[in-house]
């Protein structure tokens, strides 16, 4: 079942309501676009001119990649590398630009960002017309496309770091030592992107991503931008609505992250509740599906049986005859169950679940661990800092207690131990400027592994007046072909009239 909600404050700015979103039509005049205005600085900083752009080529696609599509025009523009400091060191930003295909019906900008964070943004308008990834037709003809790989990030300067510590940090610390060897190592890698990469390695968090945004905006000569975000995306979409509001026409976020900074625990918990529940969704269709193989099994049941024996030693990696001689340790049933239950595919995950329980089969199992681009970022955005192995040893009971089918989200919990011992310290939250949002759309799935729901509705309570979108699906990333395409035509019906005009 899909429903939308509205999320308002109270109405002490007169604002207009959001019409119903499915009832939205994709056809609406032309927006006329006032003239350009510089980029903003922080405050108490004077304003730098807005930076030049000048489009070409672009470059062609790194096998397996396709070449972008021929209408797409490359650039990059320099901004400072601290914004605090505008007339200071300089870096560029990759950005890229496919052209609405029906100038005389245009609205405007739409920049994007996919997220990760580590995802090259920019490929959003190389690969615009992409027949399956790509946006529809009604969408190019309305719309320049526009996106940046964000600071630090592929084509922008990617930052490095000495990624042979990685494989000697702990992925799951058992005792205090290991803990704390978790933290001297985590900084050690932090050290190293410093080294390696500069200042830049320190100023790659989202205020100051959203702040190049805002250039990007000044040098396409642009009053307003309309904007998309999925995932990590989407914390930039509100970075972006809370430092510049008068700067947005229309603001949509799929998947969204919880822009309140959550400590590391309800971070964790709300992750690990969400498995939990798509545990619980897997059995119910298990009970119905004649296909499903474990069919006539509680699969609560299953999984309280497999952690038994994981805790006991006796839990093998399964083979093509029986049981190997792999032992599956607790946490490594838990991660294999984070992704294999966050996807939309039942018959698959009750099909490893099956190997598991009977030693007979094969399991996929997925590499843990936070990625460089992930520990850049989101320890400088979220503040996850855990005082000690004991907090973290309560905490991880706790949220076994509330998650008691799978323990505990395995990509969630990544994220929290690749902060600890981080010596860029996180940043604070920007104030919120003064200026009127339009109405914003933040759209998720109910069973999401990365961005819970409860993630979303706080991000939907983030401003004046929203509207929650969300599907009854197990999956991120909404706005794509396939099983979410309803959200698709949701998402460019708000964007093509966010005011329901």
């Amino acid at each position: 079942m899909n429903t939308s909600t509205r999320v308002n404050k109270p109405p002490d700015r007169g604002r207009r309501a959001l019409a119903v979103l499915l009832a939205l039509s994709a056809s609406t005049v032309a927006l006329a676009v006032p003239g350009p205005a510089a980029a903003q600085q922080p405050a108490g900083v004077a304003a730098a001119p807005p930076p030049s752009i000048r489009w070409g080529a672009c470059p062609k696609g790194d096998p397996p990649y396709p070449d972008p599509s021929p209408k797409a025009q490359c650039a990059t523009i320099k901004v400072p590398l601290d914004w605090s400091k505008p007339k200071g060191a300089k870096i560029g930003i990759f950005v890229a630009r496919h052209r609405a295909t029906d100038p005389a019906r245009r609205i405007g900008v739409l920049m994007s960002n996919p997220g990760g964070p580590g995802a090259p943004g920019a490929d959003d308008a190389l690969y615009a017309d992409d027949p399956l990834s790509g946006y529809t037709p009604a969408m190019l003809q309305r719309f320049d496309m526009i996106g940046f790989d964000p600071r630090g990030i592929g084509r922008s300067q990617g930052a490095r770091c000495d990624e042979a510590i990685l494989d000697k940090i702990p992925n799951r610390p058992r005792n205090a030592a290991e803990f704390e060897r978790l933290r001297t190592l985590n900084g050690r890698l932090a050290d190293s992107c410093l080294k390696l990469t500069g200042q830049l390695a320190a100023h790659m968090d989202g205020e100051s991503v959203a702040r190049d945004m805002d250039a990007i905006r000044a040098a396409l000569g642009e009053r307003k931008i309309s904007f998309i975000g999925h995932s990590y995306g989407t914390f930039l979409g509100e970075r972006y609505a809370r430092l510049f509001p008068n700067r947005l026409r229309a603001l949509a976020l799929d998947s969204a992250m919880d822009p309140d900074r959550p400590n590391a625990e309800r971070f964790l918990t709300d992750g690990s509740t969400t498995i939990n529940s798509a545990l619980k969704r897997l059995a119910t269709w298990c009970e119905k599906d004649p296909t499903c193989a474990l069919k006539g099994k509680d699969l609560t049941a299953v999984t309280k049986t497999l952690f038994a024996r994981a805790d006991a030693g006796t839990l093998r990696d399964p083979g093509p005859n029986g049981p190997t001689r792999t032992k599956v340790s607790a946490d490594r049933l838990s991660d294999f169950l984070t992704f294999a239950l966050g996807k939309s595919a039942p018959d698959m995950a009750a099909e490893q679940l099956a190997a598991l329980h009977t030693g007979k089969g094969e399991v996929r199992w997925i590499p843990v661990g936070s990625s460089l681009e992930s520990r850049l970022v989101l320890c400088r955005d979220y503040d996850f800092r855990i005082r000690d192995y004991a907090q973290y040893r309560a905490i991880r009971e706790r949220v076994a207690k509330a998650a008691p089918h799978v323990r505990y989200n395995s990509q969630a919990l990544d994220t929290i131990l690749g902060c600890q011992g981080w010596s860029m310290p996180p940043k604070p939250r920007p104030a919120r400027a003064k200026g009127d949002l339009p109405p914003v759309l933040v759209a998720n799935a109910t069973h999401d592994l990365a961005t819970p729901l409860p993630g979303a509705r706080r991000m939907a309570r983030a401003f004046p007046e929203a509207t929650l979108f969300t599907m009854d699906v197990v999956g991120h990333w909404l706005y794509r072909r396939g099983g979410t395409e309803e959200a698709m035509r949701v998402i460019d019906a708000y964007l093509t009239r966010p005011r329901g005009k």
